[in-house]
């Protein structure tokens, strides 16, 4: 069991370490729990996540104190260390920001894109066609996480990007994600291209109206009510 709080680590043992191992244990857990592969409220043990990251114990616990403090897991006394789960009100809140702050990065991507950019925006939504196409829905969901990033990158906002990446919409869809209706979400490719459209054509507000449709609707369909049980390994993205 791991009980990580302001003290749980030797900062003379932490100023010791590596930054490179110890923020590659971070980015590596985090992208882990970002992937949807752990299930809400899960425990996380000391042993296994050194032995998974091939780092010490105090490594493992700076990571650990830095993810609680943005909120990936939380720490309780006699519970140990723990996977996020979110309220319905803290759900419907995360993803509320994610819309207006998506929808602003998408008209500024109109404005500011490059050609280069734009041509891999072309490129990843062609990935995604081709996906829908043959059923890859793996394959569609990486293409459609990809397709946000780059939006984000085009935009060349550094703050709202920043607040971007401390919104954690991906742990909300993965606890909240209806498993009963088809993936991708019918529309979802449409909903890309009228946001490629946008940008390609260089208007602002046609590309954060886009996005803030889109974005709402994948909003809609998780059932912000009871998260779902089920067994197996969920996309993150009902997108």
């Amino acid at each position: 069991m791991v009980t990580v709080d302001s003290n749980g680590f030797d900062d003379a043992d932490v100023g010791r370490t590596s930054p490179t191992r110890q923020d590659q244990a971070y980015e590596g857990l985090r992208s882990l729990l970002l992937s949807g592969s752990v299930e809400p409220g899960a425990r996380l043990t000391e042993a296994d996540l050194t032995r998974m990251f091939n780092v010490s114990r105090s490594t493992m616990r700076a990571v650990l104190v830095r993810l609680i403090q943005e909120g990936y897991v939380t720490s309780e006394v006699n519970r140990g260390v723990r996977t996020r789960s979110f309220s319905v009100e803290e759900a419907a809140d995360i993803l509320e920001a994610r819309e207006t702050l998506e929808s602003a990065l998408a008209g500024k991507a109109a404005e500011r894109a490059t050609d280069e950019e734009i041509a891999g925006l072309r490129r990843t939504l062609g990935e995604m066609e081709d996906c829908q196409a043959r059923g890859d829905k793996t394959a569609y969901s990486q293409g459609n996480r990809r397709f946000h990033q780059q939006v984000k990158k085009a935009a060349h906002q550094q703050t709202l990007a920043a607040a971007y990446d401390t919104l954690l919409y991906p742990l909300v869809m993965r606890q909240y994600r209806n498993l009963t209706t088809p993936h991708p979400r019918a529309g979802s490719l449409e909903e890309h291209q009228a946001i490629l459209l946008a940008i390609v054509t260089r208007n602002p507000q046609a590309a954060a109206a886009a996005m803030s449709h889109h974005v709402a609707a994948a909003r809609q369909a998780l059932l912000l009510g009871t998260p779902q049980e089920h067994t197996g390994t969920a996309s993150a993205s009902d997108e």
